[in-house]
């Protein structure tokens, strides 16, 4: 779905303006986005599997719930409302840690570049994995994993073929930021 998203510049910062989705993404426009890690008090990760028809890194394992920020939109209403979207899932601002912003530089083709400030929270998932419930056109599954498994995997080969390759640095501030608070 194309959304109108405020524009950054390289530092995060507002611009003033706004564009379609598809024209930052066709441009290499920064924009922010919200990645919502779900973890589980004995040590899991909830990890979503991308819809087999997303443009990018379709059926790769992911972030819990990741969306673009809207036009104007609120940091934590943003959150609030791709977690609801994408697992069904009602949770309170106050329930979301934020752990950091990260900027984050892909180019996929000529036409598509992902120039995004993810902005990173935390939260720990008290229902069980069979009451989410998983937007059919943005997720293809669900699962938890032990988050030693996932750290073994994001450190391993198998990465670049299972998982959205972000930065290995990236991956190891979330992995940490859980183990801190299992």
């Amino acid at each position: 779905m194309d959304e109108l998203i405020d524009i950054l510049d390289t530092y995060g910062k507002p611009t003033g303006t706004t564009a379609l989705k598809s024209k930052a993404h066709r441009l290499g426009l920064f924009h922010a986005t919200v990645h919502i890690w779900f973890y589980t008090d004995d040590g899991k990760i909830l990890l979503q599997q991308r819809g087999e028809q997303k443009i990018t890194y379709p059926l790769l394992w992911d972030v819990s719930v990741a969306g673009h920020i809207g036009a104007g939109e609120k940091i934590g209403v943003s959150a609030i409302r791709e977690i609801e979207e994408e697992i069904g899932l009602q949770v309170q601002e106050e329930d979301l840690i934020k752990i950091g912003v990260f900027k984050s530089m892909q180019k996929h083709h000529d036409t598509l570049i992902d120039n995004e400030f993810h902005h990173t929270f935390l939260c720990e998932l008290k229902v069980p994995l069979h009451l989410l419930q998983k937007q059919e056109s943005e997720v293809a599954d669900l699962k938890i994993i032990p988050i030693e498994n996932f750290d073994k995997e994001i450190n391993a080969m198998v990465r670049l073929q299972k998982y959205v390759p972000h930065s290995l640095e990236y991956h190891q501030t979330v992995i940490n930021e859980i183990e801190k608070r299992i």
